[in-house]
C-alpha cells in the first residue's frame, strides 16, 4: 500500500509513518519543514513533500499514485495559549480537512482515515461511559478546539465519495509516546515535569493512551474499516497525580507533593495569561487547558478492541519511553 499521512512529524503522525513502513508499506510524508522532517523522519525510508495542509492544491498531484490517506495534521497546540484562534481552528481543521477530503476523493484514493479527538464524546445520558454514539459533552461547547473537531467531524460524516472511497475517523485520547518533538501538551508537561518547574499536582485527569496504539489502530483501520466507522481509541483514564506518579518511577524525578485546588489552577492560568499577553513568551498553563482536564470523562474503545484489534499498553511502558526519548533528544523542542 502507499499511503499519504499529513503532520507526519508530529506525534502521531511519525508514529503511523513508523508503523507502516514496519510493515512495508510505501510511505509520502507531508512536512512543513524539510529540515524537521529529515531529522524526525529520515531513518524511515519515507518520502517527504514539503507542505501546508491549508495549501492543498500545491501537493494534491501527489495523491493520484497513493491508495490511502492518514491526515493526522491539525491545529491544537497553539491553541491552548491565550489569544484569538477561532479562525486557524476552522481553517485547519474544518476547511483544510474538507478540502483534502474532496481532493483525494477525485484522485481515486480508495480510504480515508481521520484523526478526531476523544474530547468530542460525552457521558451516555445514563452517565455511564461514553462511546462513538454519545453527544459531545458540555466542555465542547466552550472549548475552541473541541468544537473545531465537533463541526469538522459532522461535515466529514455528510461527506458522500464520488469515487468509493472509505472515509474512517478515529477520536485518540491524551496522546503520550516517544517522538514528541513539538511539543504536544503531553510532551510538554513530561518536560516541565523532569525540568521541575511543575509547583504541585493540578486537578483532573483525561483517558491517556500510547500515541504508538493509535497508530496501530489506524493501519488496523486502514486494512478493514467500512465507510463511515468511527473508532474512539482512548485509552486508560488516569488522573494527573497518576500520569506523575508514573513519570517520577520512569525518571526518578520525584513529583510534586502539593495538590493544586482547581480555583487555584484557575488563578494562576488566568495570571500567566496576562503576562503572557505582555511578554509574548508562551504560557505553561491557560484556562483552557484547566477546563480540559477537569472536565470528568470516561469513555469505552471497546469498538476498536472489537473490531480492529486495538490494545493499550501499560502507561508505566509509555512514561518510560517518553522520558527515555526526550533524555536522548534534549533539542527535540
Amino acid at each position: 500500500m502507499k499511503v499519504f499521512v499529513t503532520g507526519a512529524t508530529g506525534l502521531l503522525g511519525n508514529n503511523v509513518v513508523r508503523a507502516l513502513r514496519a510493515r512495508g508499506d510505501e510511505v509520502v510524508g507531508l512536512v512543513r519543514s524539510r529540515e524537521k522532517g529529515e531529522r524526525m523522519l529520515g531513518d524511515t525510508g519515507a518520502r517527504l513533500v514539503v507542505g501546508d495542509v491549508r495549501e492543498s492544491a500545491a501537493f494534491a498531484a501527489e495523491l493520484g499514485s497513493c491508495d490511502a490517506v492518514v491526515h493526522t495534521a491539525a491545529y491544537f497546540r497553539e491553541y491552548y495559549q491565550p489569544g484569538d484562534h477561532a479562525q486557524l481552528l476552522e481553517d485547519v481543521n474544518v476547511r483544510a480537512t474538507l478540502e483534502l477530503l474532496a481532493l483525494a476523493d477525485g484522485a481515486g484514493v480508495s480510504r480515508f482515515v481521520h484523526t478526531s479527538s476523544s474530547g468530542t464524546v460525552g457521558p451516555k445520558a445514563d452517565g455511564s461511559a461514553g462511546d462513538e454514539d454519545s453527544a459531545p459533552p458540555p466542555i465542547a461547547r466552550e472549548n475552541l478546539y473541541f468544537k473545531s473537531k465537533v463541526d469538522g467531524d459532522a461535515k466529514i460524516r455528510a461527506f458522500v465519495p464520488r469515487s468509493g472511497m472509505k472515509v474512517i475517523e478515529i477520536l485518540p485520547g491524551w496522546m503520550w509516546g516517544p517522538g514528541d518533538a513539538g511539543p504536544t501538551s503531553a510532551g510538554q508537561v513530561a518536560l516541565d515535569f523532569l525540568r521541575r518547574k511543575l509547583p504541585g499536582i493540578p486537578p483532573g485527569g483525561a483517558s491517556v493512551v500510547d500515541a504508538r496504539d493509535v497508530a496501530d489502530a489506524m493501519l488496523a483501520a486502514l486494512d478493514r474499516a467500512e465507510h463511515g466507522a468511527r473508532y474512539l481509541v482512548a485509552g486508560r483514564a488516569m488522573t494527573l497525580a497518576e500520569v506523575f506518579a508514573e513519570l517520577e518511577r520512569a525518571s526518578g524525578v520525584r513529583a510534586p507533593a502539593m495538590r493544586i485546588p482547581y480555583w487555584l489552577a484557575m488563578t494562576v492560568a488566568t495570571w500567566n495569561e496576562a503576562v503572557t499577553s505582555i511578554t509574548g513568551k508562551p504560557s505553561t498553563v491557560t484556562k483552557s487547558g484547566v477546563r480540559a482536564l477537569s472536565a470528568p470523562r470516561v469513555l469505552s474503545s471497546a469498538r476498536a478492541e472489537r473490531e480492529l484489534g486495538a490494545r493499550f499498553r501499560p502507561f508505566a511502558e509509555t512514561a518510560r519511553d517518553v522520558v527515555a526519548w526526550y533524555r536522548e533528544h534534549p533539542l527535540a523542542t
